[in-house]
């Protein structure tokens, strides 16, 4: 078996999966924070912590780190999602050192300078502007907000800007410290890494990480509703929706194939149908995110003022005929690109060391990938149709944006989705 687990005595987990054919690693820590842990107040402020924990450390100004993992000929990046944070570099095997030095290094040891925190405050206020320019960007941000509503899960993950504007520098370092557990963290690696060096490294480079106390949660409860916002733009932007379900439902997977039948390619039923069957639109996908909890289920499509009268019947059914019927073809085309999809990412270093490192947050172990195929494999039309059917017995999310005065009532979208 390529992977290797241990768990150090702080609560550190550290998890390797070997590649013997390779001469790069991928390197990473995977932080169990995210948006969902955010009281209202503080939204935005684990993005904001992920910018700032690259503007220097007590051994590194910010230009040493970039300059440092570069002059190896390295990568080193970050993002914040609604449940993780996480930061990782690739590198040569031999530099695998150098990498986990400086991941633990602005993890532990991030001074979050005054002048430093002003100017990256500045810059995280610009991606919310641009974010809020891109309507196909902000419409998910909307369209999240209204399927949980007045929950940490609703709210942004770049945070609003009226609140990022007034974060004051100890309530960033506080909370680090406060959520920056060993416990929370998963040190990860994929590529040509030997298990118990990589493991020495970790546990000497980590050493400073709090054990910190195990937070609750905060329960994702869906609930659906109808948002629209009139712009003047050329497209109708739009995401319908449905409650989905978490990574360990036993419907994971068969929603995962659904979602790839609905809306996953050009051989799928809605690009067949909307696209190039009508020419509604130039750009429609289905989608689903999964949490620890819960899940969502999402369409995206991007239309014209006009164009939107139609498309929506279109949408909602091929939504409800999939609890009526699916086809032998169309189902065996869906299961080979998720099985497609699933195994082409084993031939990234950075996608494995992701894969890994969140499979143990979520599952507490690491899914072999003979299990993955074995139960995509499985899916057949009367998972289908049962997933369909359940997910079509809760309340829809629609979401627009755009010139949305000819868009179908939220009451006729929920009666045709019934």
């Amino acid at each position: 078996m390529s992977t290797q687990v241990t768990t150090l005595g702080s609560g550190l987990r550290i998890v390797t999966d070997y590649m013997s054919t390779v001469e790069t690693a991928s390197i990473g820590a995977w932080v169990a924070v995210g948006t969902r842990h955010e009281k209202p107040e503080l939204n935005g402020i684990s993005h904001l912590l992920e910018h700032m924990a690259f503007k220097g450390t007590r051994r590194r100004s910010a230009l040493a780190i970039a300059e440092e993992i570069e002059a190896v000929g390295g990568h080193l990046n970050a993002y914040t999602s609604r449940e993780n944070t996480a930061y990782f570099a690739k590198v040569l095997k031999e530099d695998v050192p150098l990498a986990v030095d400086i991941i633990a290094d602005i993890l532990q040891h991030a001074t979050m300078e005054a002048d430093e925190l002003e100017r990256e405050r500045a810059v995280v206020l610009q991606e919310i502007h641009q974010s809020n320019d891109t309507p196909d960007d902000i419409i998910f941000d909307h369209f999240q907000l209204t399927a949980y509503p007045d929950q940490a899960m609703g709210r942004p993950v770049l945070g609003e800007a009226k609140l990022i504007e007034k974060l004051p520098r100890q309530t960033v370092v506080d909370y680090m410290k406060g959520q920056y557990s060993a416990s929370k963290v998963v040190v990860a690696a994929a590529g040509n890494v030997d298990h118990d060096t990589f493991v020495k490294l970790a546990e000497a480079a980590f050493c400073d990480l709090p054990e910190g106390a195990e937070t609750t949660n905060e329960q994702v409860i869906y609930k659906g509703g109808d948002y629209r916002e009139a712009r003047e733009l050329e497209q109708v932007h739009v995401v319908l929706g449905l409650e989905g379900v978490s990574f360990k439902d036993p419907d994971y997977y068969p929603m995962s194939v659904l979602s790839t039948l609905l809306g996953g390619g050009m051989s799928s039923r809605l690009f067949q149908e909307a696209r190039e069957k009508r020419g509604l639109v130039y750009s429609i996908y289905s989608f689903i995110s999964n949490f620890e909890d819960g899940g969502i289920f999402g369409i995206y499509a991007g239309t014209g003022r006009d164009e939107v009268v139609e498309l929506m019947p279109v949408i909602c059914d091929e939504v409800r005929k999939l609890a009526d019927q699916v086809g032998e073809d169309e189902l065996a085309r869906a299961i080979a690109q998720l099985k497609s999809a699933t195994l082409m990412t084993l031939e990234s270093t950075a996608s494995r060391s992701e894969q890994v490192a969140r499979q143990l947050q979520i599952f507490d172990r690491v899914v072999p990938i003979t299990e993955v195929i074995e139960n995509i494999e499985k899916v057949d039309a009367v998972a289908i149709k049962r997933t369909a059917a359940r997910m079509m017995a809760t309340t829809p999310t629609l979401a627009a944006l755009g010139p949305t005065d000819k868009l179908a009532d939220f009451a006729d979208v929920t009666a045709r989705l019934s």
